[in-house]
C-alpha cells in the first residue's frame, strides 16, 4: 500500500540538522510515511548521515545529485523517487510536530490540491508564530491574489512565501508542476503559485505544525541583486504557462514593480559595498523609485554603507558628473 505522505528533504551541507528532520518525519502519527532525501553534493559528512538511517529503516529513501543544483533541483529529483499519495517539503534544518500530517490529512477531499498550515519560527531569540492565528482563521482557502500580494520583498509584512505545503501528488502529475531550477531563492513560491494558478484549491490550516529554523548566514538570509534578478526571470517564465485572473493578474503587477524596486535597490546596496558612490548615485538617478526602501528598517546596511562611503577621499572625476 502506498505511503499516505512523503517527505521530501533537500540536504546540503546539512551534517548537524538532517537527523533531526528525519526523525521529525518519521516519527508522524496515525499515517504511513515516507521520507526521500536528496544530498545535494554535500562537502560534510551528510551522506553518512543519512545512508545509516536509510540503511535501518525502509520507509527512509537515499539519492544523491550528480553535481551541487540547488534546492530546487534536488526536491524535484526527489518527488520523481516518490510514492506517496501526498507530498510535503521539510528543509533539512526544520522540523514538524508528530501530529501535523494527521491533522493535516483530517482535512482531506478529493477536490483539494494542497493544505498550508501555520509555522513556528525558531531563532536564538526565542520562538514565535510566522502568522497570525485569528488571521489564518478567517481565511479557509489560500488565493492566488491574496498569496501573490502576500509574497513581496521588503515590503514590511508577512510574507507567504514560506509556507511548506501538502500537496497531492496525483494533482502535480496531472499539471507538470515543479520546482523552477533555475531559482535557489523563491523557488517556494513559484511552485505554490503553479499549484494555485493550476486551479489547485488550497485548505488553510491556522494551528502550527511546521517548526522553521532561523540561522544568520542561511541562503534565505541574504538576499543579492542577482536573485531578484532571478525572481523577476521565474515570474515571466510563470506568466507565460498560465493564464491569470482579473484580480491575480493586477496583484502581479504589484509583485513585478516591488521586485523591480527591489532589484534596484540592491543594485545601489552593491554599489555602495564596492565603496563607489557614483555608481550609487547613477543607479539612484536611473531607478528614483528605489528609494521607497529608505523608510523601511531594512536599509540599515544601506545607512552603514553611506557612513562608510562619507568617509573615503573625494570620488574620481569621472564618477561625479
Amino acid at each position: 500500500m502506498a505511503p499516505d505522505i512523503t517527505y521530501v528533504i533537500a540536504a546540503y551541507n546539512a551534517e548537524d540538522s538532517v537527523e533531526r528532520a528525519i526523525a521529525s518525519a518519521l516519527a508522524q502519527t496515525g499515517v504511513n510515511v515516507e521520507v526521500v532525501v536528496c544530498d545535494d553534493c554535500s562537502t560534510d559528512g551528510s551522506a553518512s548521515v543519512i545512508a545509516r538511517i536509510a540503511q535501518h529503516d525502509e520507509r527512509v529513501r537515499y539519492l544523491r545529485m550528480d553535481r551541487n543544483s540547488g534546492p530546487a533541483a534536488a526536491r524535484n529529483a526527489a518527488i520523481m523517487h516518490a510514492t506517496g499519495r501526498w507530498i510535503s517539503i521539510l528543509d533539512a534544518d526544520d522540523t514538524i510536530e508528530a501530529w501535523r500530517s494527521e491533522r493535516l490529512l483530517a482535512r482531506d477531499d478529493e477536490a483539494v490540491a494542497a493544505i498550508v498550515d501555520n509555522i513556528v519560527i525558531h531563532s536564538s531569540d526565542g520562538e514565535r508564530l510566522l502568522y497570525d492565528i485569528g488571521h489564518l482563521a478567517s481565511m479557509p482557502r489560500l488565493e492566488l491574489p491574496f498569496f501573490i500580494d502576500h509574497n513581496m520583498v521588503f515590503s514590511g509584512r508577512f510574507n507567504f512565501g514560506y509556507v511548506k505545503p501538502l500537496v497531492r501528488r496525483r494533482f502535480l502529475a496531472d499539471h507538470g508542476i515543479s520546482y523552477d531550477e533555475n531559482l535557489r531563492i523563491g523557488e517556494d513560491y513559484l511552485f505554490m503559485a503553479s499549484i494555485l494558478a493550476s486551479g489547485g484549491v488550497c485548505l488553510v490550516e491556522p494551528v502550527a505544525g511546521y517548526r522553521y529554523t532561523s540561522a544568520a548566514g542561511s541562503v534565505s538570509h541574504v538576499m543579492k541583486s542577482s536573485d531578484v534578478a532571478a525572481m523577476l526571470d521565474g515570474d515571466r517564465r510563470f506568466l507565460a504557462r498560465h493564464k491569470l485572473s482579473q484580480q491575480a493578474d493586477a496583484a502581479q503587477a504589484r509583485r513585478t514593480t516591488n521586485l523591480k524596486r527591489a532589484f534596484a535597490y540592491l543594485r545601489i546596496v552593491d554599489e555602495l559595498k564596492a565603496k563607489s558612490l557614483g555608481g550609487a548615485l547613477r543607479e539612484i538617478a536611473a531607478n528614483p523609485a528605489a528609494t521607497w526602501l529608505l523608510r523601511m528598517p531594512v536599509v540599515s546596511r544601506l545607512k552603514s554603507s553611506m557612513a562608510a562611503i562619507s568617509s573615503l577621499p573625494s570620488a574620481p572625476r569621472h564618477l561625479s558628473k
